[in-house]
């Protein structure tokens, strides 16, 4: 059973850990067991958009590539909407054909991506990380099929306790993207928020992996 981290961008090999490592298709690394491959929308470079798209049909094509990701798309940054949604979009086109879930990194665009979502049809399973938003956004997200992850947030911000109360349990993961806390910090924390033990939490995000992943 043991530890699933949903996204992480630090590989550490922990015996007790099934870690889905985040990847760029311009700076790939085959050793890894388990990722996902996608283009952030912080990262889009025009010049280079057709092949890091086809590095991300190569790599989907893979039984160790487990989704698509991160992806998604951010109104805080410079890169313009219609842009981000264009290459967004592709994705989503490459992870229906893969048939692999998505996992999105999506800031003050959620109404966007319910949109996207309805409009494109998307079948695969979608997962927001790193979620740090409201009840109020997080019930509308699960109510139109997303899973949430949750991390940092958790950590960090006491009041994130109701909202990650809230979602079903077989809707939910954990992670540790780019902190410094541990993985065991998280699930420890998530585990003593429900009133369960870490085993039983293990448990029910191993169930959660089996169903999206199917390993």
């Amino acid at each position: 059973m043991g530890y699933f981290n949903l996204h992480t961008h630090k590989f550490t090999n922990a015996t007790a850990t099934f870690e889905l490592v985040n990847q760029y298709p311009w700076a790939f690394d085959s050793v890894l067991p388990h990722y996902s491959i996608g283009i952030h929308p912080w990262y889009i470079d025009e010049s280079r958009l057709e092949s890091d798209l086809a590095t991300i049909a190569e790599k989907l094509a893979l039984p160790e590539c487990l989704a698509l990701g991160e992806c998604g798309l951010d109104k805080r940054i410079d890169i313009p909407m219609s842009l981000q949604t264009r290459v967004f979009e592709r994705q989503i086109i490459l992870a229906e054909q893969f048939r692999k879930p998505l996992v999105l990194h999506l800031v003050a665009a959620y109404q966007e991506l319910i949109e996207i979502k309805n409009r494109m049809q998307i079948k695969v399973p979608v997962i927001l990380h790193g979620f740090s938003k409201n009840e109020q956004t997080a019930q509308q997200l699960i109510a139109n099929g997303c899973y949430l992850s949750f991390g940092k947030y958790l950590l960090r911000n006491p009041e994130l306790k109701s909202v990650f109360l809230s979602v079903p349990e077989d809707r939910f993961f954990l992670e540790t993207d780019t902190i410094e806390e541990t993985l065991e910090e998280v699930y420890a924390l998530a585990a003593s928020y429900k009133g369960i033990t870490v085993a039983e939490l293990q448990a029910i995000t191993t169930a959660n992996r089996l169903k999206v992943f199917g390993i």
